[in-house]
């Protein structure tokens, strides 16, 4: 029982602790893989708002810095527009994680994970685009603009497709991080009871197995 109350918490101080400015490359994130595996793993309520009370207080923390440290201000309509978008994004990667069981299988984990992190990129940049919150020249509301959104971006920044990589690759390796710390977790809190009770279910079989042959 304390196994199941601890890792959740390790995984809410890992994910906080990757979002300290600088730690990791820009759209390098735990978040999408957090959503995700809080839809898995976590029950009722708390899969949502453990990991939504978590996202909050860290970009509240985040936008505190960025505006009294390096004087962006972050509190304007068109900034926290877009800053709700992200949070329908996490809401529907937790909706996505809801859809899965913690005994699905360590693959369809992991794609659901690298999935999550698609539509974070997808709804993300075309709420950038529909709201242009820095007012980027290249943003244009066409299909174009829409396009450049999502694949070059705007001046004087990496091209977008490179958050979109860094995206995908954060998403597959912490969701494998979590869904793997939790499997680990599930497997050492097995009884010896269980695993002996599984293993006299197999025995019927083998013995008659043997008749069979005998």
């Amino acid at each position: 029982m304390k196994g199941k109350i601890a890792l959740p918490l390790a995984l809410l101080v890992v994910f906080a602790a990757s979002r300290l400015p600088g730690a990791l490359p820009q759209n390098f994130s735990a978040a999408y893989a957090l959503a995700f595996c809080a839809g898995v793993y976590f029950s009722g309520r708390a899969a949502w708002w453990l990991p939504l009370g978590a996202l909050l207080v860290t970009d509240v923390g985040l936008n505190l810095y960025y505006w009294l440290a390096l004087d962006i201000n972050v509190w304007e309509t068109s900034v926290l527009k877009y800053q709700l978008c992200n949070y329908a994004a996490y809401l529907a990667i937790i909706l996505l994680g809801r859809r899965f069981k913690p005994q699905a299988g360590f693959a369809a984990l992991l794609g659901g994970g690298v999935l999550g992190a698609l539509l974070f990129y997808l709804i993300t940049n075309t709420a950038s685009w529909l709201f242009n919150p820095f007012g980027n020249p290249e943003y244009t509301k066409t299909l174009a603009g829409w396009f450049i959104a999502l694949t070059k971006g705007t001046g004087g920044w990496p091209q977008t497709w490179e958050f979109f990589r860094n995206t995908l690759l954060s998403g597959g390796l912490f969701t494998a991080l979590f869904a793997g710390a939790m499997k680990l977790s599930a497997a050492s809190e097995e009884s010896p009871a269980d695993k002996k009770a599984g293993a006299r279910d197999d025995e019927p079989a083998e013995a008659e197995t043997e008749e069979a042959g005998a």
